[in-house]
């Protein structure tokens, strides 16, 4: 199975070329790496030109100006050719040795969406979260689980993965942040199956 793993990227200069080669070192072969520039300064620009030219990503989609996390990952969803997809950001937060324990549900067909949940804890430990940001997304998680009568414990995570035709169902429309909850709202009223894995997470 292939996977695609969409970045989307706005003036990261510092961790963009970092966590392009952390995902170029794990073991998947059949992959795909799109990073979607939104609208970032040239410093980022060029080294992102520069992967591309080296064949470290296999596509780089441009946004002229910034217009939100959610229009990149739309305009990286248009570009997908795998059968599993994955959200990546662009810095070191989340780390792709992940990516193994995230998919591998859908692969064995267990699932149809998988969730990173920084809060199910993971065997190598993590960095303690900011306490004002981890009520602002129990907040928002609780919301979310009681519409859709689930019970995420990170609905605001930003490792999500999703059998490509899955993903692909729904119509997306929010262009910012408030992407992640119309996701995670639609696909649960499509009654599509859910998992949660513990992942390692680094904030800043």
């Amino acid at each position: 199975m292939k996977l695609s793993i969409i970045i989307p990227c706005y003036n990261e200069s510092d961790f963009i070329k970092k966590i392009i080669d952390k995902i170029n070192q794990q073991p998947i072969s059949n992959k795909e790496i799109i990073v979607v520039d939104d609208g970032s300064n040239k410093k980022t620009k060029d080294i992102l030109n520069k992967c591309l030219n080296n064949n470290e990503i296999e596509k780089l989609i441009s946004h002229d100006i910034n217009l939100g996390k959610g229009e990149a990952l739309k305009s990286g969803l248009k570009n997908i050719t795998g059968d599993i997809v994955i959200f990546q950001d662009a810095d070191l937060e989340y780390d792709p040795n992940d990516y193994s324990k995230i998919i591998n549900p859908i692969i064995l067909n267990k699932v149809d969406v998988v969730f990173g949940s920084r809060f199910l804890g993971s065997p190598e430990g993590q960095r303690v979260l900011y306490y004002w940001h981890r009520v602002a997304n129990f907040l928002l998680t609780t919301l979310t689980n009681i519409l859709i009568n689930i019970n995420l414990t990170d609905m605001e995570t930003g490792y999500k993965a999703f059998k490509s035709e899955v993903i692909k169902s729904i119509n997306l429309k929010e262009k910012s942040f408030g992407i992640e909850p119309e996701i995670t709202i639609k696909l649960a009223l499509k009654k599509y199956r859910f998992y949660e894995v513990g992942i390692s997470y680094n904030g800043r």
